[in-house]
């Protein structure tokens, strides 16, 4: 889960230091991708027990505000390429 949650920032850097919109909007489909890997981890750990089940709800949140994050630059690069 920490692996996932990191690539999400580094997928978003990533493509921010690209010369080309299609590459950075690429790169923000990868962290949602990377985002979405966090939340079904998430899911299976609790399933799981594992963890402090305290912990999940503020996990989940986070992550649900994450990709909302995503949706704005992603929109708007896709307008732009087009």
């Amino acid at each position: 889960m920490r692996r996932a949650s990191f690539s999400v920032a580094s997928h978003i850097a990533e493509g921010y230091g690209k010369n080309s919109k299609g590459q950075y909007l690429q790169s923000l489909g990868h962290a949602g991708g990377s985002n979405s890997e966090v939340q079904t981890q998430l899911f299976i750990s609790g399933r799981l027990r594992y963890g402090n089940p305290e912990s999940y709800g503020k996990i989940d949140d986070l992550s649900q505000q994450v990709s909302r994050m995503l949706v704005s630059p992603m929109s708007k690069l896709e307008h732009a390429t087009n």
